[in-house]
C-alpha cells in the first residue's frame, strides 16, 4: 500500500478510469464540434482522414482494419461520402469483389477545412498543457502499454 493506503492496483484503476472519463469527454465535444461546424459525424471524419493520411486508395478490409470498426461499419460511412461525391469506389482490376475507396478532389478539400477546425478544437481542450507535459505524458504512456505505438 502506498499513497493513503490504497494499494497500486486501486491507483492504477483509477487512473484507466479518469484517462476513460477524459477520453469520452474530449470525444463527446469533437461530436458536438464536427456536427456544428461542418455538418458532419466523428465517423465520417475518422473515415476520411484515414483515407486523407494514406492518399492512395484502400481497400474496403485495410478502411476497416485502420480504424478498428467492422466492415458494415465502414461501408455505411463509405456509402454516405460517396453519396455526397467526397469519395469514390473502383473495383480492383484482378479480383471485382475487392473494392478500393479514396477521396475524391471534393472529399479533400472538404477534409482539410475539417482537419483545421478538428485541430485548434483539440489544441483548445487541451491547452491546459505545456510542451513539458506534453513530453512526459507521451513517455507515460509508452511505457504504460510498451507494445503499441502511442
Amino acid at each position: 500500500m502506498s499513497k493513503q493506503g490504497t494499494s497500486l492496483s486501486k491507483r492504477r484503476l483509477k487512473m484507466w478510469i479518469r484517462l476513460l472519463r477524459l477520453t469520452r469527454t474530449a470525444e463527446a465535444d469533437l461530436r458536438d464540434f464536427l456536427r456544428r461546424e461542418h455538418d458532419t459525424t466523428l465517423p465520417r471524419f475518422d473515415v476520411m482522414a484515414a483515407l486523407y493520411r494514406r492518399r492512395e486508395a484502400l481497400t474496403m478490409s485495410e478502411l476497416s482494419r485502420l480504424l478498428l470498426v467492422s466492415n458494415g461499419n465502414a461501408t455505411a460511412v463509405v456509402d454516405r461520402l460517396e453519396k455526397d461525391g467526397l469519395a469514390r469506389r473502383t473495383p480492383a482490376p484482378t479480383d471485382r469483389r475487392t473494392v478500393h475507396v479514396a477521396l475524391t478532389e471534393a472529399g479533400m478539400t472538404r477534409f482539410e477545412a475539417m482537419a483545421q477546425g478538428h485541430e485548434a478544437r483539440i489544441d483548445a481542450l487541451f491547452s491546459g498543457l505545456t510542451a513539458e507535459d506534453l513530453d512526459a505524458l507521451r513517455d507515460i504512456l509508452q511505457r504504460a502499454l510498451p507494445e503499441q505505438k502511442t
